[in-house]
């Protein structure tokens, strides 16, 4: 199930590995919703508040190790689009034991630092205990999700978007069923949902693995592969370290907007973490389209096609710009119906609108540079270039680190909502400007490689 995107016509190849990851990441939203939903109604207006409060600091965690691991596969993409199969089995086991050592690592530290994160952010004490209990056990399961993001990862990089959809479906289901088990059955509370999204990561991981090794053999290593390779080890880390400091930088600023939410209250975090959550859903294909541009720039900058590379851009600038004005559309009609959803008939909604209308619809007046972010970032990682993207993350920070501050100043939730919409915009066009750089320089290395092949 490989899919060559170094030849054919850019648009339906791009459309035809994009849908896949569109449908996967729209599955991992609405299971993240159901945790929600069902920790909102079976368990607490406080326990989803804690549950919501703990999002940025996930993102920190399991985005940096992600991003990390993540950035290992480009070596792989890059070498299967350029026919060195050998390389692609390489890559492959120096990946893995890199990600094992970062696996180790990041749950060591980040479940020693967490009760000062938790302070720095002013979570509110009502929801202090349930927010340390939920987040802990998810960074207990760092093994799961960087072992399912880095084995659905590879697959990508051959260009096999679907048998990672498949298991995330399947880890979808068995996420609800465990929420069902462990929340009401067992009446674990919020540690029950972070159990459930752990197990179900973790057994889909194992699946990719089984798949890997039976149906993908050209991305198994062989024996003599198992030991890390100074100039893979080189290339992974030039390429992953940026792109999980890209990250880490880009949480930092999400935490920083928690912390300016946090100060109104936990209704109005409760009411914020609904909201993003619909908002996340209507974003997934922003995602989707920068994980397909870089593995499409990433085998056709092996392959040495810069033309192609600059087409396959302008394809997803206008594909994302469409998606941006239907997503918006869909996010002014389904706001008022999904809010009451994540609530028991108790709390009373009309309470919750004045904080989840605001951050909706300062959003979706930025989708379109959001959109623009995800397809430059990850065109240009594709192409082996980290420092620009990480770059990008510095003006997102120092964005929502302004639009923060001066919510806290001022105590206006408006301008906490605004973190953002505000980065989206200013990172859109540092992101579209750096594009522009690098599609020269990589224009000018494959003219000059060119000139040398044929010497």
């Amino acid at each position: 199930m490989e899919l060559d995107m170094t030849k054919g016509k850019p648009f339906p190849i791009i459309l035809k590995f994009m849908f896949p990851l569109f449908l996967g990441n729209l599955f991992q939203q609405l299971y993240n919703m159901v945790d929600t939903i069902i920790v909102g109604r079976y368990v607490s207006e406080n326990a989803l508040a804690a549950v919501g409060s703990t999002g940025t600091i996930m993102f920190l965690v399991l985005g940096f190790s992600q991003g990390l691991t993540t950035g290992f596969t480009v070596l792989t993409a890059q070498s299967f689009g350029a026919g060195d199969m050998k390389r692609v089995k390489r890559s492959v086991a120096n990946g893995i034991i890199l990600s094992a050592i970062v696996i180790v690592a990041m749950t060591i530290i980040s479940v020693a630092i967490m009760d000062f994160l938790l302070r720095l952010m002013n979570t509110p004490e009502d929801i202090f205990d349930d927010a340390k209990t939920y987040i802990v056990t998810i960074c207990y399961g760092i093994v799961a999700s960087v072992s399912y993001n880095l084995f659905s990862s590879f697959l990508r990089a051959i260009g096999n978007s679907k048998v990672p959809l498949y298991f995330l479906m399947f880890s979808a289901g068995l996420n609800v069923i465990f929420d069902l088990i462990f929340i009401i059955g067992l009446n674990m509370g919020v540690m029950g949902a972070a159990l459930a999204t752990d197990i179900s990561q973790g057994i889909s991981a194992i699946g990719c693995v089984l798949y890997i090794i039976k149906k993908a053999p050209l991305l198994w290593p062989d024996s003599g592969d198992w030991h890390l390779n100074s100039k893979d080890t080189s290339h992974q880390m030039g390429v992953g370290m940026p792109m999980a400091l890209q990250f880490g930088i880009t949480a930092s600023g999400t935490m920083i907007m928690q912390s300016a939410i946090n100060l109104f209250g936990s209704t109005a975090v409760a009411a914020y973490t609904a909201a993003s959550k619909l908002n996340n859903l209507l974003t997934q294909g922003f995602p989707a389209m920068g994980q397909t541009m870089a593995t499409y720039c990433g085998q056709n900058y092996g392959k040495g096609d810069f033309e192609r590379i600059h087409k396959g851009v302008k394809s997803a600038l206008l594909t994302s710009t469409a998606y941006s004005i239907i997503g918006a559309g869909l996010a002014i009609i389904l706001l008022p119906h999904i809010l009451g959803i994540f609530f028991d008939a108790s709390v009373d909604i009309s309470v919750m609108m004045p904080y989840a209308k605001p951050y909706v619809y300062l959003c979706i007046m930025f989708y379109i540079p959001l959109g623009f972010i995800f397809i430059f970032r990850n065109a240009m990682q594709g192409c082996g270039y980290g420092l620009l993207p990480m770059l990008g993350g510095f003006v997102e920070l120092f964005s929502r680190l302004i639009m923060a501050a001066a919510a806290i100043k001022t105590m206006n939730y408006i301008l906490a909502a605004a973190c953002d919409p505000s980065a989206w915009l200013t990172t859109g066009i540092f992101t579209g400007v750096c594009y522009i750089f690098v599609i020269r320089d990589v224009t000018k290395k494959m003219q000059a490689n060119k000139i040398e092949n044929t010497l």
